[in-house]
């Protein structure tokens, strides 16, 4: 039978690890592939900016996992930093702004979860969804200060934005608390 750990100790070590591990994996041979190849494609349009806040949501996936396996502050933000780490060491195309990005986003994504204690072992809908659209916003200003998002027209930034807030509340938010639930059902002793 499988129980969430609310105090770091080595199982909760190691499950953070492999979750920040495998999600860097899959940051990096799953999620950035698709991003440069649909990227790449829409160049010709003028919103190929616009990839960059579509895919914000799948980055941001390792935190509630995390937050959810190891329900104590700071699983979150130790999760999505490992993730990040593992995605710049094996040739993340972001390099070591992705370590900043990794704690930024994982540490607002623990604000769903604060200030009771009791939120981490809930993992509600509320908690979830509130977690990342604070993430989301925590990656657009970053992208934005740190690409200079400012130079794009109005209309850009503001599709920009809204794509960014929608991708963060349906991967880290929605598919997150999807697939916790259907883990949950599969886990669940079945009474006869």
């Amino acid at each position: 039978m499988f129980t969430r750990s609310s105090k770091w100790n080595t199982k909760s070590i190691i499950l953070v690890a492999l979750i920040g591990i495998i999600m860097g994996v899959i940051y990096t041979y799953g999620f950035n592939w698709a991003y440069n190849l649909i990227k790449m494609t829409l160049i010709p349009t003028g919103f190929a900016p616009v990839v960059d806040t579509v895919f914000t949501g799948l980055w941001l996936m390792a935190a509630p996992l995390a937050i959810y396996f190891v329900p104590t502050a700071g699983s979150g933000t130790i999760g999505e930093l490992l993730a990040a780490v593992v995605e710049m060491a094996i040739g993340g195309q972001w390099g070591a702004t992705t370590i900043i990005s990794g704690i930024l986003q994982g540490a607002l994504n623990e604000i769903g979860f604060f200030p009771k204690k009791e939120r981490y072992q809930k993992f509600s809908w509320a908690s979830v969804i509130t977690g990342a659209i604070f993430a989301g916003l925590g990656c657009f200003i970053l992208s934005y200060v740190l690409y200079g998002w400012s130079k794009f027209s109005l209309v850009l930034q503001i599709t920009m934005f809204i794509t960014n807030l929608i991708s963060a509340v349906v991967f880290d938010g929605i598919l997150v608390k999807l697939i916790i639930n259907m883990f949950e059902r599969a886990v669940k002793p079945k009474i006869s």
